[in-house]
Protein backbone atom coordinates (compact mmCIF):
# COMPACT_ATOMS: atom_id res chain seq x y z
CA UNK A 1 0.00 0.00 0.00
CA UNK A 2 1.30 3.43 -0.71
CA UNK A 3 0.89 6.62 0.93
CA UNK A 4 -1.47 7.86 -0.91
CA UNK A 5 -3.70 4.54 -0.38
CA UNK A 6 -2.64 4.79 3.46
CA UNK A 7 -6.35 4.96 5.86
CA UNK A 8 -6.21 6.98 8.86
CA UNK A 9 -8.34 7.08 11.67
CA UNK A 10 -9.07 10.73 13.76
CA UNK A 11 -11.16 10.29 16.79
CA UNK A 12 -14.10 12.61 16.92
CA UNK A 13 -14.95 13.36 20.85
CA UNK A 14 -18.17 11.39 21.16
CA UNK A 15 -20.30 11.63 24.60
CA UNK A 16 -23.99 10.02 25.16
CA UNK A 17 -26.41 12.07 25.90
CA UNK A 18 -29.91 11.81 27.69
CA UNK A 19 -31.71 9.99 27.79
CA UNK A 20 -34.44 10.98 25.58
CA UNK A 21 -37.84 9.65 26.47
CA UNK A 22 -39.48 8.79 23.33
CA UNK A 23 -43.16 6.92 22.05
CA UNK A 24 -44.59 5.94 19.22
CA UNK A 25 -44.66 2.92 16.38
CA UNK A 26 -41.39 3.14 15.92
CA UNK A 27 -39.20 3.88 18.88
CA UNK A 28 -40.55 3.91 22.72
CA UNK A 29 -38.77 4.49 25.86
CA UNK A 30 -35.88 5.81 27.50
CA UNK A 31 -32.93 5.99 25.40
CA UNK A 32 -29.34 7.74 25.21
CA UNK A 33 -27.53 8.64 22.32
CA UNK A 34 -24.41 9.14 20.27
CA UNK A 35 -23.12 12.77 19.24
CA UNK A 36 -19.74 13.13 17.98
CA UNK A 37 -18.55 16.76 17.56
CA UNK A 38 -16.17 18.90 17.79
CA UNK A 39 -19.08 21.81 19.02
CA UNK A 40 -19.19 20.24 22.25
CA UNK A 41 -21.46 22.74 24.04
CA UNK A 42 -23.88 20.58 22.16
CA UNK A 43 -24.10 17.98 24.49
CA UNK A 44 -25.73 20.26 27.11
CA UNK A 45 -28.03 21.62 24.92
CA UNK A 46 -29.54 18.54 23.84
CA UNK A 47 -29.33 17.20 27.24
CA UNK A 48 -31.55 19.76 28.13
CA UNK A 49 -34.26 18.63 25.84
CA UNK A 50 -34.17 15.27 26.42
CA UNK A 51 -34.13 16.22 29.86
CA UNK A 52 -37.37 18.28 28.74
CA UNK A 53 -38.60 14.94 27.37
CA UNK A 54 -38.41 13.09 30.84
CA UNK A 55 -40.52 15.12 32.16
CA UNK A 56 -43.48 14.72 29.80
CA UNK A 57 -46.01 11.94 29.53
CA UNK A 58 -45.03 9.97 26.47
CA UNK A 59 -41.71 12.04 25.52
CA UNK A 60 -41.55 12.98 22.35
CA UNK A 61 -43.73 11.24 20.21
CA UNK A 62 -42.38 10.07 16.91
CA UNK A 63 -44.52 9.60 13.91
CA UNK A 64 -42.83 8.34 10.83
CA UNK A 65 -44.06 9.49 7.46
CA UNK A 66 -43.02 7.40 4.71
CA UNK A 67 -39.69 5.71 3.29
CA UNK A 68 -38.20 5.48 0.21
CA UNK A 69 -34.96 6.14 -1.65
CA UNK A 70 -35.00 7.60 -5.26
CA UNK A 71 -32.47 7.69 -8.36
CA UNK A 72 -33.51 9.61 -10.80
CA UNK A 73 -32.02 8.65 -14.58
CA UNK A 74 -31.79 10.54 -17.86
CA UNK A 75 -32.36 9.40 -21.38
CA UNK A 76 -32.27 11.46 -24.59
CA UNK A 77 -34.64 10.99 -27.19
CA UNK A 78 -35.21 13.07 -30.67
CA UNK A 79 -37.49 15.75 -29.87
CA UNK A 80 -40.05 16.39 -26.54
CA UNK A 81 -43.20 14.79 -28.64
CA UNK A 82 -40.86 11.41 -28.41
CA UNK A 83 -40.05 11.82 -25.00
CA UNK A 84 -43.47 12.42 -24.09
CA UNK A 85 -44.65 8.76 -25.72
CA UNK A 86 -41.63 7.13 -24.28
CA UNK A 87 -42.27 8.34 -20.43
CA UNK A 88 -46.22 6.84 -21.00
CA UNK A 89 -45.06 3.77 -22.10
CA UNK A 90 -42.59 3.40 -19.10
CA UNK A 91 -45.93 3.92 -17.15
CA UNK A 92 -47.57 1.70 -19.34
CA UNK A 93 -44.84 -1.23 -18.16
CA UNK A 94 -44.64 -0.90 -14.89
CA UNK A 95 -45.18 -4.44 -13.71
CA UNK A 96 -41.83 -5.45 -16.13
CA UNK A 97 -40.09 -2.62 -14.30
CA UNK A 98 -41.01 -3.95 -10.63
CA UNK A 99 -39.62 -7.44 -11.64
CA UNK A 100 -36.21 -5.88 -13.04
CA UNK A 101 -35.75 -4.21 -9.69
CA UNK A 102 -36.88 -7.59 -7.48
CA UNK A 103 -33.42 -9.15 -9.39
CA UNK A 104 -31.20 -6.53 -8.27
CA UNK A 105 -31.99 -7.13 -4.65
CA UNK A 106 -33.58 -9.11 -2.65
CA UNK A 107 -34.34 -5.82 -0.41
CA UNK A 108 -35.13 -3.47 -3.17
CA UNK A 109 -38.89 -3.01 -4.09
CA UNK A 110 -40.37 -0.41 -7.17
CA UNK A 111 -43.02 1.86 -5.26
CA UNK A 112 -43.32 5.27 -7.17
CA UNK A 113 -42.17 6.61 -10.88
CA UNK A 114 -42.32 10.16 -11.70
CA UNK A 115 -41.09 11.31 -15.56
CA UNK A 116 -40.12 14.46 -16.14
CA UNK A 117 -39.59 16.18 -19.95
CA UNK A 118 -37.47 18.91 -20.38
CA UNK A 119 -36.87 19.32 -24.31
CA UNK A 120 -35.67 16.64 -25.79
CA UNK A 121 -34.57 15.31 -22.26
CA UNK A 122 -36.55 12.87 -20.25
CA UNK A 123 -35.78 12.21 -16.65
CA UNK A 124 -37.66 9.76 -14.75
CA UNK A 125 -37.20 9.19 -10.95
CA UNK A 126 -37.70 5.97 -9.73
CA UNK A 127 -38.50 5.33 -6.05
CA UNK A 128 -37.51 2.26 -4.18
CA UNK A 129 -37.93 0.48 -0.44
CA UNK A 130 -34.65 -0.89 0.23
CA UNK A 131 -34.97 -2.56 3.95
CA UNK A 132 -32.64 -1.12 6.65
CA UNK A 133 -30.23 0.40 4.00
CA UNK A 134 -30.20 3.54 3.26
CA UNK A 135 -29.97 2.83 -0.40
CA UNK A 136 -27.74 4.69 -2.30
CA UNK A 137 -25.79 1.40 -4.29
CA UNK A 138 -28.92 -0.15 -4.25
CA UNK A 139 -31.04 2.15 -5.89
CA UNK A 140 -27.95 2.78 -8.60
CA UNK A 141 -27.62 -0.70 -9.29
CA UNK A 142 -31.44 -1.14 -10.29
CA UNK A 143 -31.63 1.94 -12.47
CA UNK A 144 -28.67 0.57 -14.23
CA UNK A 145 -30.86 -2.36 -15.11
CA UNK A 146 -33.82 -0.15 -14.99
CA UNK A 147 -32.27 1.71 -17.75
CA UNK A 148 -30.92 -1.72 -19.80
CA UNK A 149 -34.28 -2.82 -19.97
CA UNK A 150 -36.00 0.27 -20.97
CA UNK A 151 -33.55 0.71 -24.03
CA UNK A 152 -34.73 -2.44 -24.75
CA UNK A 153 -38.04 -1.53 -26.03
CA UNK A 154 -37.10 0.59 -28.88
CA UNK A 155 -39.24 3.33 -27.95
CA UNK A 156 -36.25 5.86 -29.88
CA UNK A 157 -34.17 6.55 -26.64
CA UNK A 158 -30.58 6.78 -25.85
CA UNK A 159 -28.14 6.58 -22.28
CA UNK A 160 -27.92 9.91 -20.94
CA UNK A 161 -26.84 9.04 -17.22
CA UNK A 162 -27.70 6.74 -14.70
CA UNK A 163 -27.97 9.59 -12.43
CA UNK A 164 -30.04 12.98 -13.77
CA UNK A 165 -30.01 14.90 -10.62
CA UNK A 166 -33.92 14.29 -10.26
CA UNK A 167 -33.28 12.02 -7.41
CA UNK A 168 -32.29 14.34 -5.81
CA UNK A 169 -29.32 13.56 -4.19
CA UNK A 170 -27.20 15.64 -1.38
CA UNK A 171 -28.21 18.66 -2.90
CA UNK A 172 -30.64 21.26 -1.15
CA UNK A 173 -34.08 20.47 -3.78
CA UNK A 174 -37.72 21.19 -3.31
CA UNK A 175 -38.29 17.46 -5.22
CA UNK A 176 -37.18 15.73 -2.07
CA UNK A 177 -39.81 17.15 0.53
CA UNK A 178 -42.72 17.12 -2.22
CA UNK A 179 -41.75 13.51 -3.31
CA UNK A 180 -39.91 12.01 -0.45
CA UNK A 181 -35.95 10.43 -0.87
CA UNK A 182 -34.91 8.46 2.96
CA UNK A 183 -37.15 8.62 6.20
CA UNK A 184 -39.57 11.18 6.37
CA UNK A 185 -40.13 11.50 10.12
CA UNK A 186 -41.95 14.12 12.68
CA UNK A 187 -41.09 14.45 16.39
CA UNK A 188 -43.45 16.87 18.31
CA UNK A 189 -44.09 17.27 21.65
CA UNK A 190 -46.92 18.90 24.20
CA UNK A 191 -44.01 20.59 27.15
CA UNK A 192 -46.70 21.78 30.20
CA UNK A 193 -46.14 25.78 30.82
CA UNK A 194 -44.39 24.83 34.05
CA UNK A 195 -41.93 22.90 32.48
CA UNK A 196 -41.27 25.51 30.04
CA UNK A 197 -40.33 28.31 32.44
CA UNK A 198 -38.12 25.73 35.04
CA UNK A 199 -36.58 23.83 32.71
CA UNK A 200 -36.11 26.10 29.58
CA UNK A 201 -36.18 29.22 31.41
CA UNK A 202 -38.92 30.55 28.82
CA UNK A 203 -42.55 30.76 27.85
CA UNK A 204 -44.57 29.07 25.05
CA UNK A 205 -45.44 32.92 23.95
CA UNK A 206 -41.39 33.87 23.24
CA UNK A 207 -40.85 30.34 21.97
CA UNK A 208 -43.59 30.29 19.61
CA UNK A 209 -43.21 33.75 18.43
CA UNK A 210 -39.34 33.15 17.73
CA UNK A 211 -40.55 29.88 15.94
CA UNK A 212 -42.45 32.22 13.81
CA UNK A 213 -40.14 35.39 13.41
CA UNK A 214 -37.18 34.01 13.06
CA UNK A 215 -37.34 30.37 11.69
CA UNK A 216 -39.94 31.24 9.39
CA UNK A 217 -40.09 34.78 8.42
CA UNK A 218 -36.34 35.05 8.88
CA UNK A 219 -35.71 31.58 7.12
CA UNK A 220 -38.26 32.80 3.88
CA UNK A 221 -36.25 36.39 3.60
CA UNK A 222 -33.03 34.17 3.26
CA UNK A 223 -34.44 32.46 0.12
CA UNK A 224 -34.64 28.98 2.25
CA UNK A 225 -35.84 25.82 0.37
CA UNK A 226 -38.38 23.71 2.23
CA UNK A 227 -36.41 24.53 5.39
CA UNK A 228 -37.63 26.66 8.68
CA UNK A 229 -35.02 25.49 11.47
CA UNK A 230 -32.66 26.90 13.79
CA UNK A 231 -29.82 24.68 13.45
CA UNK A 232 -31.21 20.65 12.11
CA UNK A 233 -27.93 20.29 10.68
CA UNK A 234 -25.99 20.19 14.06
CA UNK A 235 -27.37 17.45 15.36
CA UNK A 236 -27.67 15.18 11.91
CA UNK A 237 -24.04 15.52 12.13
CA UNK A 238 -23.12 14.43 15.39
CA UNK A 239 -25.54 11.54 14.73
CA UNK A 240 -24.76 10.58 11.05
CA UNK A 241 -20.90 10.54 12.50
CA UNK A 242 -21.48 8.03 15.43
CA UNK A 243 -23.24 6.14 13.29
CA UNK A 244 -21.88 5.64 10.22
CA UNK A 245 -24.08 7.52 8.22
CA UNK A 246 -23.26 9.17 4.89
CA UNK A 247 -22.41 12.54 6.94
CA UNK A 248 -22.58 14.34 3.43
CA UNK A 249 -26.41 13.50 3.45
CA UNK A 250 -27.06 16.40 6.07
CA UNK A 251 -27.43 18.86 2.59
CA UNK A 252 -30.65 17.72 2.31
CA UNK A 253 -30.94 16.30 5.59
CA UNK A 254 -31.36 19.59 7.38
CA UNK A 255 -34.06 20.88 5.27
CA UNK A 256 -37.34 20.67 7.48
CA UNK A 257 -39.60 22.95 9.64
CA UNK A 258 -40.01 23.70 13.51
CA UNK A 259 -43.73 24.67 14.46
CA UNK A 260 -45.40 25.61 17.78
CA UNK A 261 -47.96 26.67 18.69
CA UNK A 262 -49.56 27.85 22.61
CA UNK A 263 -51.98 25.66 23.62
CA UNK A 264 -54.19 25.82 27.16
CA UNK A 265 -51.93 22.96 28.41
CA UNK A 266 -48.42 24.13 27.41
CA UNK A 267 -46.11 24.61 24.30
CA UNK A 268 -46.68 22.26 21.58
CA UNK A 269 -43.41 22.07 19.59
CA UNK A 270 -42.68 20.12 16.57
CA UNK A 271 -39.84 19.13 14.17
CA UNK A 272 -40.97 17.15 10.54
CA UNK A 273 -37.73 15.87 8.91
CA UNK A 274 -38.91 14.98 5.59
CA UNK A 275 -35.64 12.94 4.30
CA UNK A 276 -33.64 12.04 6.26
CA UNK A 277 -30.68 9.40 4.38
CA UNK A 278 -30.25 6.98 7.11
CA UNK A 279 -29.90 3.15 7.52
CA UNK A 280 -28.11 0.68 10.06
CA UNK A 281 -26.63 -1.77 7.35
CA UNK A 282 -23.77 -0.85 4.61
CA UNK A 283 -21.01 1.35 4.36
CA UNK A 284 -19.78 3.17 7.40
CA UNK A 285 -22.31 0.72 9.85
CA UNK A 286 -19.34 -2.13 10.07
CA UNK A 287 -16.94 -0.35 11.97
CA UNK A 288 -16.06 -1.36 15.30
CA UNK A 289 -17.68 2.17 17.25
CA UNK A 290 -20.37 2.44 14.78
CA UNK A 291 -21.42 -1.06 15.02
CA UNK A 292 -21.50 -0.82 19.23
CA UNK A 293 -23.13 2.25 18.97
CA UNK A 294 -26.13 0.76 16.67
CA UNK A 295 -26.25 -1.89 19.06
CA UNK A 296 -26.55 -0.21 22.21
CA UNK A 297 -29.16 2.23 20.61
CA UNK A 298 -31.10 -1.16 19.68
CA UNK A 299 -31.02 -0.82 15.84
CA UNK A 300 -29.08 -4.21 14.99
CA UNK A 301 -32.01 -6.58 16.38
CA UNK A 302 -33.79 -8.64 14.19
CA UNK A 303 -36.74 -7.22 13.34
CA UNK A 304 -38.95 -7.18 9.92
CA UNK A 305 -37.03 -5.06 7.06
CA UNK A 306 -36.93 -1.42 7.99
CA UNK A 307 -37.77 -1.51 11.44
CA UNK A 308 -34.30 -0.94 12.57
CA UNK A 309 -33.69 2.13 10.15
CA UNK A 310 -37.21 3.56 11.13
CA UNK A 311 -35.93 3.20 15.03
CA UNK A 312 -32.89 4.98 14.09
CA UNK A 313 -34.49 7.79 12.31
CA UNK A 314 -37.17 8.22 15.00
CA UNK A 315 -34.29 8.55 17.49
CA UNK A 316 -32.55 11.09 14.90
CA UNK A 317 -35.57 12.93 15.07
CA UNK A 318 -35.93 13.01 18.25
CA UNK A 319 -32.60 14.50 19.15
CA UNK A 320 -33.14 17.49 17.07
CA UNK A 321 -36.09 18.29 18.49
CA UNK A 322 -33.93 18.06 21.61
CA UNK A 323 -31.21 20.61 20.10
CA UNK A 324 -33.45 22.98 18.47
CA UNK A 325 -36.18 23.51 21.59
CA UNK A 326 -33.05 23.96 23.84
CA UNK A 327 -31.01 26.46 21.04
CA UNK A 328 -34.57 28.46 20.54
CA UNK A 329 -35.09 28.39 24.15
CA UNK A 330 -32.18 30.34 24.90
CA UNK A 331 -32.05 32.95 22.10
CA UNK A 332 -35.64 34.10 23.66
CA UNK A 333 -33.14 35.78 26.36
CA UNK A 334 -30.90 37.96 25.68
CA UNK A 335 -27.17 37.23 26.00
CA UNK A 336 -27.83 33.82 27.59
CA UNK A 337 -26.75 31.63 24.06
CA UNK A 338 -22.95 33.31 24.20
CA UNK A 339 -22.61 32.91 27.77
CA UNK A 340 -23.71 29.37 27.49
CA UNK A 341 -21.06 28.86 25.24
CA UNK A 342 -18.58 30.28 26.42
CA UNK A 343 -18.81 28.78 30.33
CA UNK A 344 -19.28 25.43 28.45
CA UNK A 345 -16.40 25.74 26.09
CA UNK A 346 -13.81 26.69 29.08
CA UNK A 347 -15.02 23.69 31.06
CA UNK A 348 -14.26 21.78 27.90
CA UNK A 349 -10.71 23.34 27.68
CA UNK A 350 -10.21 22.64 31.24
CA UNK A 351 -10.62 18.96 30.67
CA UNK A 352 -10.33 16.25 27.59
CA UNK A 353 -13.34 15.79 25.86
CA UNK A 354 -15.02 12.41 26.81
CA UNK A 355 -14.91 9.57 24.03
CA UNK A 356 -15.78 6.87 25.74
CA UNK A 357 -18.44 5.26 24.24
CA UNK A 358 -19.40 4.90 27.88
CA UNK A 359 -19.54 8.24 28.83
CA UNK A 360 -22.65 10.31 29.06
CA UNK A 361 -23.82 13.61 29.13
CA UNK A 362 -27.53 13.82 30.77
CA UNK A 363 -29.13 17.05 32.43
Amino acid sequence: MNRDETTSVTEIPTRWVGPLRVSGPAVSGEISVPLATYETPLWPSVGRGAKVSRLVEGGIRITPLGERMTRSVLLTAADAGTARQAALAIHARRSELEAVVATTSSHAKLVEIHDEVVGNLLFVRFALETGDASGHNMVTKAADALMSAILSWDLDLAYGSVSGNYCSDKKATAVNGVLGRGRAVAADILIPHEIVASTLRSDARSITDLVVQKNLVGSTIAGALRSANAHYANMLLAFYLATGQDAANIVEGSQGITYAEVREEGLYFSCTLPHLIVGTVGNGKHLGHTVANLERLGCREEREPGANARRLAGLIAATVLCGELSLLAAQTNPGELMAAHVAMERRQARQQAPTHPDQEEQA
